[in-house]
């Protein structure tokens, strides 16, 4: 019996044809575009600092006496360190740092997300209650400017909000260059452009400010490998979207091996099949039956990886073809192949552009050269993530660079924040 492959691929190349286009035209947004202006409001939100720490004694203290110097009231804001099963000295480096600690021990739960659960739990008992908690990881910097911004957000009536994540590290190695490299252009080509156009940002476990009171109205209740994605597509679901602070900057340590990214990218993609498989349906007939694109948008990011593993497995269809056609090729039937080529060629200018706009260093543009390598690896990754996407186990990321927030900024107290540079003073 002759098996009919047109009905396989002719719709695989509409959905490439598809999500082909939709990325290419978001991306404009961000590279082009400005962000959006937020009114200027008066100190006035409360905020509650809170980080997740495992096992981080290194650099733990860094954070915290970073935090105790951003431009913001002292009297508006408490820094607080969960120091999650630990067996080192973070407790103790913490505390005398000057933050506010509490020992979690727990055999069941482990993660940062039980963590999180475990402290607002907490933080809801006490006397003072604030307008807002921002989460931090304990390898983290923070711009000084940092609560101002989203204080300004907040007052504007956003209700969770993600900061940009920078790199403190984007020289130590060309691993931690390549991941510094793609967070510079997801920043811009995806989250800027999304909240210039009104869509959803997604949650980064990281510089993510959330309002107290969706809190607790709906709880966090986020507790698998990715449980910022997992919040996101949580809120998305009750119309609350993730917007974006271009300016509240977060420097974060990328890792500085090729098997430490591999095993934090693995853990990402596991959960990103985790939640996709438990949103997506969801989502999909809340979009339609809604007619809302934000929720559609948002179930959109969450068919990355599959798209990923669709367009993989076309490719090299596409090599069998070149040697035995087995199925009708429609993707030049749908767009003429001058766009194919513009797209093309669009994929390798926007992380130079990306690169030209945030003032990139010499060293940060000879990454770029071994860019792909980053990119392709995603490939076999995805696949051990989609293999592995039921299991829940905690893979830890040992943070080694314990540096402070002066030596991040360069010498004449300017720091890169995105596609400007912003001169400032610290308190």
């Amino acid at each position: 019996m002759h098996f009919n492959f047109d009905v396989v691929m002719i719709p695989l190349q509409l959905i490439i044809v598809f999500f082909t286009i939709y990325y290419f035209v978001v991306s404009w947004f961000g590279l082009f575009g400005k962000m959006k202006e937020t009114k200027q409001f008066p100190e006035k939100s409360t905020f509650a600092l809170i980080v997740c720490a495992h096992n981080e004694q290194q650099v733990i203290a860094k954070l915290v006496e970073n935090l105790k110097q951003l431009n913001y009231s002292d009297k508006l804001y408490d820094i607080f360190v969960v120091a999650d099963n630990c067996v080192d000295k973070t407790a103790e480096a913490a505390r005398n740092a000057g933050a506010i600690v509490y020992e979690r021990f727990s055999e069941t739960g482990k993660g940062k997300g039980f963590a999180m659960e475990w402290m607002f739990h907490r933080l809801f008992g006490l006397e003072r209650q604030y307008d807002a908690v921002c989460v931090f990881d304990a390898d983290n910097l923070v711009h000084p400017d940092f609560l101002k911004i989203m204080n300004n957000h907040l007052c504007n009536g956003e209700r969770l909000i993600q900061g940009y994540m920078d790199s403190k590290n984007p020289e130590d190695t060309w691993v931690s260059g390549m991941f510094s490299i793609s967070f510079w252009i997801v920043n811009h080509i995806w989250h800027l452009a999304k909240y210039n156009i009104g869509l959803s940002c997604v949650l980064g476990g990281t510089g993510m400010c959330i309002d107290t009171k969706l809190l607790k109205q709906y709880g966090w209740g986020a507790t698998c490998l990715t449980e910022d994605m997992e919040f996101t597509m949580k809120a998305l679901m009750e119309n609350i979207p993730t917007t974006w602070a271009h300016d509240a900057v977060i420097y974060d340590e990328k890792p500085l091996t090729f098997k430490a990214a591999w095993n934090q990218r693995k853990r990402w993609a596991q959960g990103h099949f985790d939640v996709a498989n438990r949103y997506i349906p969801k989502m999909l007939w809340k979009g339609i039956t809604e007619h809302n694109i934000v929720v559609l948008d948002g179930m959109i990011n969450l068919v990355q990886p599959y798209f990923l593993l669709l367009s993989t497995f076309f490719v090299i269809c596409t090599y069998i073809y070149n040697l035995v056609p087995f199925y009708t090729n429609v993707l030049y039937e749908v767009l003429p192949i001058q766009v194919w080529q513009i797209i093309g060629v669009g994929q390798y200018i926007f992380p130079v552009a990306v690169l030209w706009k945030i003032r990139a260093s010499f060293k940060s543009w000879l990454y770029l050269l071994v860019y792909p390598v980053f990119i392709y690896s995603w490939i076999p990754i995805v696949m051990l993530g989609f293999l592995h996407r039921n299991e829940h186990e905690w893979c830890h990321t040992l943070h080694t660079r314990s540096i402070s927030f002066d030596d991040v900024i360069i010498p004449d107290d300017v720091v890169n924040v995105g596609p400007k540079q912003v001169a400032f003073k610290k308190k």
